[in-house]
């Protein structure tokens, strides 16, 4: 239950579910002939909609993020961490697994191997089923390092996860096991904060390397036409804002569960 709500409720915090629960009310408030605040309402959901959809706030949100761990020299550990996240099952008409946005976090683990910055690779993530879909996350990843030539006996899946908190004590039970102590975790730069706190919050001994980033140093050097267009509202940005968002709500539900 705790899953499904963790997914059901945020979405009022988001700008798109946000703007239509604003809505929502201003149009019962219509009715009963309150016109000045269903009004009020109706502009307050036009302008969040409106800032949610422009560079500037997207840009901003997820810098606040992703300058928590910039990328630092990577040390020698005993294992390399990847969170799932970053794979769509192979059902048809898909012919293998794929890598969505997130993608790079394979890609960035498959380099710190063959770097020899851990000889083993932990891959953390199950799949939540409502949707229809199978197998998980893990195997996924495990099938793509196959196309870099990572051998399969320097992989550990973990198949059961379905959130961060589940990824972290996960981890920890496999670490235990296989008696390793210091590790590299590989995630998305929004999402590293989070994860980074909650494995440390377990005792975990954890470096991280971030990947995924969607804000570079050039966004600081726009010109004037540059400036001006990350004023327009546009879907990514409103994707991005939307994204930065989930990390802030997941933090604050995760300190109030004393999870970091």
């Amino acid at each position: 239950m705790f899953l499904f709500l963790s997914k059901l409720i945020p979405l009022l915090f988001y700008p798109v579910g946000g703007s239509i629960a604003v809505i929502l009310i201003s149009l019962i408030l219509l009715k009963r002939r309150r016109r000045r605040l269903a009004s009020a309402l109706l502009i307050l959901a036009m302008w969040l909609l409106y800032f949610s959809s422009t560079e500037f706030v997207a840009h901003g949100l997820t810098r606040s993020l992703e300058s928590q761990n910039l990328p630092q020299t990577i040390p020698v550990a005993d294992a390399i961490v990847v969170l799932g996240g970053a794979t769509k099952t192979p059902q048809s008409p898909r012919t293998m697994p794929e890598v969505n946005e997130a993608g790079d976090r394979v890609i960035y683990a498959a380099k710190l191997y063959k770097d020899g910055k851990a000889p083993k690779i932990i891959l953390s993530g199950g799949r939540v089923t409502w949707n229809g879909e199978t197998g998980s996350e893990s195997s996924d990843m495990a099938s793509l390092l196959d196309l870099f030539s990572i051998p399969r006996s320097a992989i550990i899946e973990d198949p059961a996860s379905l959130n961060t908190r589940q990824n972290a004590e996960n981890v920890k039970v496999i670490v235990a096991r296989e008696k390793l102590k210091r590790l590299i975790l590989v995630t998305s730069a929004t999402h590293m904060p989070r994860s980074l706190a909650i494995f440390r919050r377990l005792g975990m001994d954890v470096t991280p390397a971030p990947t995924d980033f969607y804000t570079v140093q050039v966004d600081q050097r726009k010109n004037a036409q540059g400036r001006l267009l990350s004023l327009l509202p546009d879907v990514e940005h409103l994707a991005l804002t939307t994204r930065s968002l989930k990390e802030y709500v997941g933090l604050f539900v995760y300190r109030l569960r004393g999870w970091v």
